[in-house]
């Protein structure tokens, strides 16, 4: 499952970033958001959702919340 079907509030841990893009996963990486580490669905918007990483929120868009499988 990827990062939009999760729920509020529930922390998930990254099993890996379905991207063959390297600028991305090079991206989710300096955020923390790698194999093996938590992260928390905070809210839902329109375009995205609200995700805490470590000790970081992020605001990430659809297209970013569906290549990080949970």
């Amino acid at each position: 499952m990827n990062l939009l079907d999760a729920k509020e509030g529930e922390e998930y841990i990254v099993k890996d970033i379905m991207s063959d893009d390297e600028e991305l996963k090079s991206f989710l990486f300096s955020l923390g958001c790698y194999s093996g580490e938590p992260i928390t669905v905070i809210s839902r918007l329109k375009g995205g959702c609200v995700v805490s990483i470590k000790d970081g929120r992020y605001n990430i868009d659809t297209d970013l919340a569906q290549a990080i499988s949970i």
